[in-house]
């Protein structure tokens, strides 16, 4: 697996993953926001399946020293 989230893409899925786990299980929200665990879990792991399916990268290139 290689890293294809950074950057802002990466705490915004960690954000929005976090603040829907928190609607649900603070707030009564509704079942389907345990969709929530996918960006938090992509968001930590620096990696997402439809990026590398479609070869998108939010991460910087690596600058040759």
């Amino acid at each position: 697996m290689k890293a294809n989230v950074g950057g802002i893409d990466r705490i915004l899925r960690i954000v929005v993953g976090l603040a829907l786990i928190a609607w649900v299980l603070f707030f009564g929200g509704p079942v389907w926001a345990w969709i929530g665990v996918l960006p938090l879990a992509t968001g930590l792991l620096n990696f997402c399946p439809a990026y590398s399916i479609f070869g998108v990268s939010t991460c910087k290139p690596k600058q040759a020293e």
